[in-house]
């Protein structure tokens, strides 16, 4: 299934590449939500979203207590009247390949590399719905955008 984020504006994708934090939802085993602020990567071609943590964490525990394959979860990121979400199923990465490649995203993202942490696992989450209004022209009260 070809993601809904290969089809949205370079704007879309750009707005992935500034710096904002954002939000990760993951669901619990009785299926209501547990938001958390994180840093997000995106790397558009090849429709994954990446998410550096503790492997210790409850956003981790929520991902593994779902069948392979089967976690669903969602990124978002807002700026005044900008935002963007992306849907997908996310995996737990373990290997220090993928946990360093995962935090030199992060970096450039984000402009600071985070310390060393052997606890660190990255979340991978193969996007299959992406949702958005990443234009910088805002909408007035009349409708009309500036």
């Amino acid at each position: 299934m070809r993601a809904d984020i290969f089809s949205q504006s370079p704007e879309y994708s750009e707005f992935w590449s500034e710096y904002h934090l954002c939000t990760l939802t993951t669901l619990r085993r009785d299926g209501s939500p547990h938001v958390v602020p994180v840093g997000v990567t995106v790397d558009v071609d090849a429709g994954i979203a990446r998410v550096i943590t503790r492997k210790s964490s409850k956003k981790i525990a929520n991902i593994q207590a779902s069948r392979p394959g089967e976690a669903r979860v969602a990124v978002c990121q807002v700026d005044g009247g900008r935002w963007a979400s992306l849907e997908g199923t996310a995996k737990v990465l373990t290997d220090a390949a993928a946990v360093e490649d995962a935090v030199s995203r992060y970096a450039d993202r984000y402009g600071r590399t985070p310390a060393p942490d052997p606890e660190r696992v990255v979340i991978e989450i193969t996007i299959t719905r992406a949702m958005g209004l990443a234009s910088r022209s805002r909408p007035t009260p009349s409708g009309r955008t500036t």
